[in-house]
């Protein structure tokens, strides 16, 4: 993580990472104002509520209060040395608290991560840089032998080639990449994390059987979300985006809707409106993109070329983004490599949909079969050890597609975890549903996992294909776990066979679909220094509902971001047009405001955790319509998660308003108590908030120029990063 530090007045200091901000400053002997705790004292801080939140974890997962356990944390200095000093964490426990959990809470307590990195010894590397952000991937050394040279199926050149060929792409665009994690549960299982250091949204997930695999895996992943811009999917990208020359590609083509909202002739091809538009209801308007929200240029249509034939049709922008999510996109060395990495995926999600919503029981993978995989074999031993069944399924129905599946029992939640990994090969294939079901988890977070059902409906809901695409967390029916397979075990291969194995390969998964009757259709990326693609197949890989264009399209936000960022300058002629819209909209009352209008506000923030209810409340608050602010304060406490601070503004207020709407009931009787119990400040807003002179009380003033929203110019600082170097290619000689 980094963490970038500002020189304050006098000693104090001011270290900035991800939306916080710590102040530390110095005690008055030391020469400080004592106004926040030194830097030493968060790091013995750090020790004690690790070592405290693990405990937590540990009573959670077995339902044991906490209510009345206490932990301390004393550092006793040697007094020869000072820099020599011992930890003593001690913890009280309740008498009616077991001897195996008792001992299971000190246990817990051994796996705090700063203990272990005290213990171990962090290095420290100090030294001048011109530029703090120029260094961009120095976080990612894992200081492989010089000389190696690893080759793994599926990767056109070497894990050291690739990675550092990855790296120096993201370094060319200005790209910090930071690793958050590493994890290594079993043997031949690894993980991490990595993201933007300007812009921690920028995020990305890697695994394989070694670190090396794994970092390539998320470098990878980073790379083809960058190309395929999915990192600022539904998202505002600034008015200067918005009317730049191209807004997501060079390529890009925007058309007016015909008359009566009628689509352009210029999108899409007869195959895709028959899926698209079964019942002729999707109008032009449906497909304005929420990026830049310019409806006056019209739709934002991207080129494809349609595989069976070689003919370019445009998709909306709009349509991509509401529908696949990130499916069906993939960087690789070679394009054929990123192609056979697309299709698998592709195969993957549509083959797991297929199985969890037709409830099919799939076939075991022989014994004999695991055994020709032994470090796969280790992996999977090792789960059962730690108390974990594990189940390995032949998913490839009969051999029709390259699918695997290991899924993962919990007895002490009952709870399971269906993890699908798809490839040519067989081998890979395993290897991908193994490190799946453990990336970026740890033991403890299997202890969340939904437990089976043989409610068919609870599995066929559309969203909880949603739960299974985005971390396989949906619900499992019980009839997968069937001893009586609907498919007999298969033991295929699609692989190819020498140089030209990934160009082999990606024409048979592409006769998988042929075969299916599917029409195919791909974009191809490189103007930002590395292959990705992006491959559709309409009818096929969509993760969410078609109908969701007409009924849940994320360019409702367009219909109110520009009066929501305005809100502070609304007069009330406005704020009413902006309540009656919010009630004609028919949307949950619980959607957050970043959802709604595509902005990242820092979550720490009362943006952050502002919901259309508590928009509505403030907005019959400004308008002085105090008995349905009172209806919707009542709703705030009775059903919303927020903060406590905010929970007490909104108590205050309910008290209040509860006076103020009660003709028996005088405020000045009671104002001096209110302030005992809520404090001044806050009474002084709720007054404010009242009597008009404070507006929207916690929500700071912005605008559409997204002033003082560091977080959401952070993410659009790195988009910019992406259309300059897009611009610059496309201004470039052929």
């Amino acid at each position: 993580m980094e963490i970038k530090v500002n020189f304050l007045d006098k000693l104090r200091l001011e270290a900035r990472f991800d939306d916080f901000t710590v102040v530390a400053d110095q005690p008055i002997r030391y020469k400080g104002d004592g106004s926040a705790p030194g830097p030493f004292d968060y790091f013995l801080a750090s020790s004690a509520l690790c070592a405290a939140y693990f405990v937590k974890l540990y009573c959670e997962t077995r339902s044991i209060p906490t209510d009345n356990i206490r932990l301390s944390q004393n550092n006793i200095v040697d007094p020869e040395n000072r820099y020599k000093q011992t930890f003593k964490i001690q913890v009280e426990l309740p008498a009616d608290i077991s001897a195996a959990d008792r001992q299971g809470i000190l246990r817990s307590i051994e796996r705090c991560t700063v203990k272990r990195v005290v213990q171990t010894g962090p290095e420290f590397v100090i030294e001048e840089v011109e530029n703090l952000d120029a260094d961009a991937q120095a976080l990612l050394t894992l200081n492989p032998d010089s000389g190696a040279s690893t080759c793994i199926a599926g990767k056109d050149l070497p894990l050291e080639q690739t990675i550092a060929n990855m790296s120096g792409v993201l370094a060319g665009l200005g790209i910090k990449i930071e690793i958050a994690s590493w994890r290594n549960l079993v043997p031949n299982v690894w993980s991490l994390h990595i993201r933007d250091a300007h812009s921690p949204m920028c995020f990305t997930n890697g695994k394989g059987a070694t670190k090396e695999s794994a970092l390539a895996s998320a470098l990878g992943e980073f790379i083809e979300r960058m190309n395929c811009n999915h990192f600022y999917n539904d998202q505002f990208w600034g008015q200067d985006i918005a009317g730049a020359a191209f807004v997501h590609y060079p390529d890009e083509r925007w058309f007016r809707p015909g008359r009566k909202d009628a689509l352009p002739p210029e999108i899409l091809d007869e195959y895709c409106l028959r899926i698209y538009d079964p019942d002729g209801e999707l109008r032009g308007s449906h497909l304005y993109d929420t990026n830049s929200g310019n409806v006056q240029r019209g739709i934002c249509s991207l080129p494809y070329v349609r595989q069976s034939d070689g003919e370019v049709v445009y998709f909306p922008s709009n349509l991509i983004d509401n529908l696949f999510l990130s499916n069906g996109m993939s960087a690789g060395n070679t394009l054929a490599e990123a192609q056979v990495q697309c299709l698998s995926e592709i195969f993957e999600r549509a083959v797991k949909r297929e199985i969890l919503e037709g409830e099919i029981a799939l076939p075991d993978v022989p014994r004999e079969v695991l055994a020709k995989y032994p470090g796969i074999l280790a992996g999977i031993d090792e789960l059962e050890k730690q108390g974990f069944p594990v189940l390995v399924k032949d998913a490839s129905l009969g051999g029709a597609f390259p699918v695997m599946c290991v899924t993962l029992m919990n007895p002490r939640t009952g709870g399971v975890y269906a993890s699908f990994g798809a490839h040519p090969s067989l081998a890979v294939a395993l290897e991908r549903s193994l490190t799946e079901l453990l990336q970026g988890r740890s033991f403890e977070g299997l202890n969340d996992l939904p437990r089976p059902t043989f409610e068919s409906n609870a599995v066929t809901e559309p969203n909880n294909y949603v739960e299974h695409f985005i971390d396989s967390s949906g619900v499992v029916s019980w009839r997968f776990f069937s001893a009586r397979a609907d498919f007999d075990f298969v033991e295929w291969d699609f692989s190819g066979q020498g140089e030209n194995s990934n160009a082999e390969e990606a024409a048979a998964l592409f006769g998988i679909l042929e075969g299916l009757g599917k029409e195919v259709y791909m974009a191809v990326y490189d103007q930002l220094g590395a292959t990705a693609c992006r491959i559709l197949v309409p009818g096929y890989s969509e993760v969410y509902p078609v109908e969701d264009l007409i009924w849940d399209n994320t360019n409702k936000a367009l219909a109110f971001r520009a009066d929501i960022l305005n809100l502070h300058r609304l007069d009330a002629a406005g704020l009413e047009v902006l309540l009656e819209r919010l009630e004609d909209s028919e949307l949950d009352d619980y959607t957050d405001i970043i959802t709604l209008i595509g902005i990242e506000f820092d979550e720490n923030t009362a943006w952050g955790q502002l919901t259309i209810l508590e928009l509505k409340l403030l907005i019959h608050l400004a308008l002085r319509q105090f008995d349905a602010a009172h209806e919707w304060v009542k709703a705030f406490l009775q059903y919303n998660e927020n903060t406590l601070e905010r929970g007490l503004f909104y108590q205050a207020l309910d008290v209040v308003l509860e006076v103020l709407l009660d003709d028996g009931l005088e405020l000045d009787d009671y104002e001096a108590n209110f302030r005992r119990m809520f404090g001044n400040p806050r009474m002084d807003a709720v007054l404010g908030s009242v009597d008009g002179s404070v507006r929207f009380f916690g929500l700071t003033p912005t605008s559409m120029a997204l002033e003082g929203l560091d977080r959401h110019q952070r993410l659009i600082d790195s988009f910019k990063k992406l259309h300059t170097a897009r611009a610059r290619v496309a201004a470039s000689p052929s």
